[in-house]
């Protein structure tokens, strides 16, 4: 089946690559309209979305905004609004890395990534829910977190800080929504073949951590977006404050 998201409108942050691309690819083949969100203008991201549209017959809305800018967060849901009176399913895909040991990291990388992984999502929600609520119909938010929010990583404090309040958030805004018909959940990849894999993890840990995965192997992005897809559906239409591990069976 490839219309799991017929009728339905997805707001997805964070999809010019890796996981995000994955996901906004995903929903556009199950025929949902998407809210494509990015930081920079891109004309070949432009394209590619103009492609995909083409090709599964679907709407895709580039929006572009500067995630660490509340102004902005609000100026972006007010150009959305002016599109859609609206939405189904809000994908929190948009994220940063930063790796230092412990007693290495500064404030004020602890403050950049904790106001792009965690405020900027807790504030672009909380604008999105209101459109929910007018719904009345079953929404969903997938917030996408990390494994590193359950395992600890060395060098990971503060991305894994970030992320594990987004699933604490994730299970607080289940709870709270739930009378809205808005099912909240998160989604924790492992390693995934992405840029941003592949430019924070060096050879040896690399090693040492497929060594810990079950599969012997990192994600595909694409694996991912079937989860998240998973997730957005009416198919998980009774999962609710959950966080999903996709991580091959990752262990200690």
């Amino acid at each position: 089946m490839h219309d799991l998201l017929l009728n339905k409108i997805a707001v997805v942050t964070g999809c010019k690559k890796g996981i995000g691309k994955s996901i906004l690819t995903k929903f556009a083949e199950n025929k949902a309209e998407v809210f494509a969100c990015a930081r920079t203008q891109d004309e070949e991201f432009e394209n590619y979305c103009l492609e995909i549209s083409k090709k599964y017959k679907t709407k895709i809305h580039t929006i572009f905004f500067d995630f660490e800018d509340a102004e902005a967060i609000k100026s972006a849901i007010l150009k959305i609004k002016t599109l859609t009176d609206k939405v189904d399913i809000l994908v929190n895909c948009a994220g940063i890395i930063h790796t230092s040991l412990f007693q290495m990291t500064k404030i004020e990388d602890l403050k950049k990534i904790f106001n792009v992984n965690f405020f900027s999502n807790f504030l672009f929600s909380q604008y999105v829910v209101k459109l929910m609520i007018k719904n009345k119909s079953q929404s969903s938010i997938i917030n996408i977190s990390s494994s590193a929010a359950i395992e600890a990583n060395i060098g990971r404090s503060a991305y894994a800080a970030s992320k594990s309040a987004l699933i604490t958030l994730s299970k607080v805004m289940s709870k709270e929504l739930s009378s809205f018909n808005i099912r909240v959940n998160a989604i924790a990849p492992g390693l995934t073949n992405t840029d941003m894999m592949n430019n924070s993890t060096d050879e040896k840990n690399l090693k040492e951590t497929i060594n810990r995965i079950s599969q012997k192997r990192v994600a595909e992005p694409e694996e991912i977006a079937d989860s998240v897809l998973f997730l957005a559906s009416d198919q998980s239409s009774y999962v609710n404050g959950q966080v999903l591990r996709v991580d091959g069976g990752l262990h200690e």
